[in-house]
């Protein structure tokens, strides 16, 4: 077993790049992992399919914190992916017995310990392999509030599951770990990569404009022939892509809220300490909107897709804006 400090945090990615890396000399927390990802985004993706319904994502694609924060600390991630599930539960063993604690991409469909009522087949859960102890490994798993145990049958099947985005086994740690982080650097230019994602996107369904355009398909929707049958799936849909599917529309929004905090302090910035309170007052109409679309789909209120559209264009605003503040940064 190695001595690993578990921390829940609100999302996996983000929960196992931050404990990593104070594990290994660099105290960092998740909002900071986040914020210095640049990964915070929005984006309407209907050529990918999830149950048959188009992709909305509010962050950057798997992976991207972990890439996100080398690049921004100007470090490296060692990660690897085996065509074997044999040759990856020996690595992983290896790596344990080494007494260096590893990241892993999973499938959440296959970790006992998840309640059953919250499987689903999605690839791209991380946790933290620390240790094993007869048939089971410890797991820190960021999104529990205890470590955990996972038998190695299970762990095998989590590992090496088939499907959109599998993880082949994927195994990372950090490497040329620096001792220290220059935030005067690092948090500006973070910032504003993120801004420019936000705001520049080159096509209109990505960003603010993605906002916009999904308020648009919305209504159109609630003026056709599909409004009976489609339109309550489609909100339905659209409020588990935000809230349950790890997408964490207004989550993300709070925790780059936080990240901002939090680089206000280091940087004694009180601009980045008023633009949090305006990213949080849109995640709280991300919430909102996602009450109102639930009760419209569930029919417990009349379905008005034009007061949708209007929440959407509202956060759009708001969004907008916040960005607007950081231009200065």
């Amino acid at each position: 077993m190695i001595e690993f400090q578990h921390r829940q945090s609100a999302h996996c990615e983000t929960g196992v790049v931050s404990n990593l890396l104070t594990h290994n000399g660099l105290a960092m927390s998740e909002p900071m992992a986040f914020g210095l990802s640049s990964s915070m985004t929005f984006a309407y993706i209907p050529m990918v399919k999830m149950a048959g319904m188009p992709l909305i994502g509010y962050r950057h694609l798997p992976g991207s914190v972990i890439s996100g924060v080398a690049k921004r600390l100007k470090m490296k991630w060692d990660k690897r992916t085996f065509s074997s599930p044999d040759d990856g539960m020996k690595a992983l063993d290896a790596h344990l017995e080494s007494g260096r604690a590893v990241g892993m991409q999973t499938s959440v469909y296959w970790l006992p310990y998840f309640p059953p009522d919250m499987r689903f087949h999605f690839n791209a859960h991380n946790l933290v392999a620390y240790g094993r102890e007869g048939d089971d490994y410890l797991v820190s798993d960021p999104v529990f509030e205890q470590p955990n145990r996972c038998d190695a049958a299970s762990m095998r099947k989590a590992r090496f599951a088939k499907g959109a985005m599998a993880a082949k086994g994927m195994l990372y740690y950090p490497v040329d770990t620096p001792s220290e982080i220059d935030y005067a650097e690092a948090v500006p230019t973070a910032i504003r990569w993120n801004r420019k994602t936000m705001t520049k996107a080159p096509i209109p369904i990505v960003g603010i404009r993605g906002i916009r355009y999904l308020g648009r398909k919305i209504s159109r929707l609630g003026k056709g022939a599909e409004r009976e049958k489609y339109l309550p799936l489609y909100l339905g849909h659209i409020v588990r892509m935000q809230e349950e599917i790890g997408t964490g529309g207004a989550g993300f929004r709070f925790i780059y809220a936080a990240f901002l905090q939090e680089s206000a302090a280091k940087l004694n910035n009180p601009l980045l300490k008023d633009a949090a309170v305006k990213l949080t007052d849109a995640g709280d109409e991300w919430r909102r909107f996602a009450l109102q679309a639930t009760k419209m789909c569930r029919g417990r209120m009349k379905m008005d897709t034009d007061v949708l559209e209007g929440q959407l264009n509202k956060i759009a605003d708001q969004e907008r804006d916040f960005w607007k503040m950081l231009v200065e940064v």
